[in-house]
């Protein structure tokens, strides 16, 4: 009996030294994790990284707010403004492709965007996710391939011309639509039947149209009393948002659901196809009659062999500038009208200061002539007051709230920290502002006249090019940076000289996270009528001894002090 047991008992010793062996293993390989994930978090200062979830338990749980997350985690870091967080805790992952260094530091933010700027270019990542949408156009490219578009644009934003162009689209399309809305809205107040109006969707379709029509002579007049459904425009919007979507996930799943044709992916291909045909179509119509618009002159430049760009190219400089344009301006200006709704006291001074450049350029006789029509270029030139409104809007509310760029070769930054190469550096331009070792004790109040010089008659932008960097830094330094403060001026000084706005009675106003700073639930206010007449002559009902004695002083103090420029313009 004892013999025939034998084996039986052979074979059960030899799994349980089997099994021993595996919970040896098993404990050792434990132990040898867990020693290095202990390594791992020696090095990182951010949030707190869990093992093998990494920092994603807390992306998540703050997925709503993520933008203020980032920003609480590097007001914790101190001065440094910086700190390294891993996506997943997971061996060689980790200090690699997981690796992200947050920071908002000018220095380190100098370092990325232009003393190696060679070193953190847009990256796989990035380009082969926009590839679809933005091909190898200007935001969408590196190396020689941006360095000759760049230079093509660069000769074309720095004309006058091209910013005249942008004053006429946007004075037109104000004129014979906006107001007419507006107006509309404010009529049905009066009548006691308001439902409001949402701004944030009348900024878009203007902001849409404009740059439409910059670009290549062509305005789809979204925005038009009727607020019509525009086959462009919705593909435009699809194919952006499925473009978006791939940045959530991992490279292999939208590239699966690409190849296999379904999900966002299949509605991307049939809206790429609305874009590329209305686009084909411009195109056709600016060869056949040149215009001013960028694709007209694009048309007449050469690339790196001397031959025109042919018509694909053409379309991925259309798109990006398209892309650029749109989204950026019509979320700033939604920012800035709602701060402009909780300040009436910044409101008083845009107002003063539109009195007194329109005192000057349209006389003092009949001021109910003033918003006749919407300003001028050379008017909205002289507007220093709104202009730090905007951008101190920017400042605390950035169209692109964050940005990343890839590490080619291993490096350090400017204040010790390493980054490998393969891994990611972010720079967070929404922290940036809010930060107090950047701005100071009140770098979370809203105040225009921090832009202003002493006498506030200038616009003094800060003397560190990187603590503002809404409009990058750099050699990407955003070349329509000059358009842009020119069309938020001439929308903004538009709804204000006509029009009171108030935000919605329940209404709220959350960010919605994606690329750009949206208003989750758009920006639904009443629309009220202005009595500017009205309103500049009590302005001017001050001692007369706050008044400046001069018409340009009225311009000056208009920006700093409200109520002595209204005297003025008097």
């Amino acid at each position: 009996m004892a013999m025939a047991g034998a084996p039986w008992l052979a074979a059960f010793g030899e799994a349980l030294c089997s099994r021993g062996l595996l919970v040896l293993l098993a404990v050792a390989a434990l132990s040898a994790y867990l020693m290095w994930y202990w390594a791992l978090t020696r090095t990182l200062s951010g949030p707190r990284v869990w093992p093998l979830l990494g920092s994603l338990p807390g992306l998540v749980g703050n997925r709503r707010r993520v933008h203020d997350w980032i920003a609480e985690n590097l007001r914790a870091t101190g001065p440094a403004a910086t700190y390294q967080t891993c996506l997943l805790a997971v061996p060689f992952y980790a200090r690699r492709g997981g690796l992200f260094t947050v920071t908002c530091n000018p220095r380190n933010l100098e370092h990325v965007l232009r003393a190696r700027f060679e070193n953190y270019p847009k990256g796989p990542v990035w380009q082969s996710a926009f590839h679809d949408l933005l091909g190898q156009g200007i935001f969408n490219s590196d190396g020689e391939t941006w360095l000759l578009q760049r230079k093509t644009a660069a000769l074309e934003f720095t004309t006058r011309t091209l910013r005249q162009a942008m004053a006429r689209w946007a004075h037109s399309s104000i004129k014979a639509r906006l107001w007419v809305i507006l107006s509309r809205a404010a009529a049905q107040e009066e009548e006691g039947r308001g439902r409001g109006v949402d701004l944030l969707d009348l900024l878009l379709r203007l902001t849409f149209d404009n740059i439409c029509g910059l670009t290549f002579g062509k305005d789809p007049e979204t925005l038009s009393p009727e607020m019509p459904d525009n086959p462009f425009a919705a593909a435009f919007d699809a194919a952006t948002e499925a473009t978006l979507q791939r940045l959530l996930y991992p490279g292999f799943l939208w590239r699966l659901k690409k190849a296999l044709g379904f999900g966002t992916e299949r509605s991307m291909k049939k809206s790429l196809e609305i874009v590329d045909a209305y686009m084909a179509e411009a195109i056709a119509a600016r060869k056949a009659t040149p215009s001013d618009d960028l694709l007209s002159r694009f048309m007449k430049k050469r690339d790196g062999k001397g031959e025109a760009f042919p018509a694909p190219v053409l379309q991925w400089v259309a798109r990006n500038f398209v892309l650029a344009g749109r989204d950026t301006s019509s979320v700033a200006l939604s920012w800035f009208f709602w701060e402009v709704m909780r300040r009436p006291d910044v409101e008083e001074k845009i107002i003063a200061e539109m009195a007194a450049v329109l005192a000057d350029t349209r006389g003092r006789e009949d001021m109910a002539r003033w918003a006749d029509e919407p300003l001028g270029f050379e008017e909205l030139e002289r507007l220093v007051y709104l202009k730090a409104a905007l951008a101190e809007t920017l400042r605390l509310y950035p169209s692109v709230p964050e940005d990343t760029k890839y590490v080619v070769a291993d490096d350090v930054l400017p204040d010790g920290t390493r980054v490998p190469a393969g891994s990611t550096v972010t720079y967070s331009i929404y922290s940036m502002g809010r930060m107090e070792s950047i701005w100071g004790d009140d770098c979370m109040e809203f105040r225009p006249e921090r832009w202003l010089s002493p006498e506030g008659d200038r616009y003094e932008p800060p003397k560190d090019g990187y603590r503002f960097i809404a409009f990058n830094a750099g050699p990407r330094t955003c070349l329509g940076k000059d358009l842009a403060y020119l069309q938020m001026k001439a929308i903004a000084s538009s709804v204000l000289l006509r029009h009171k706005l108030e935000l919605f009675p329940g209404h709220r106003v959350e960010q919605k996270m994606s690329l750009t700073l949206f208003m989750k639930h758009g920006l639904r206010v009443h629309v009220r009528n202005r009595n500017l007449p009205a309103e500049v002559k009590k302005m001017a009902a001050v001692p007369a001894a706050r008044a400046p004695p001069s018409a340009a002083a009225a311009a000056a103090a208009a920006a700093a002090a409200t109520t002595g420029a209204a005297a003025a313009a008097l």
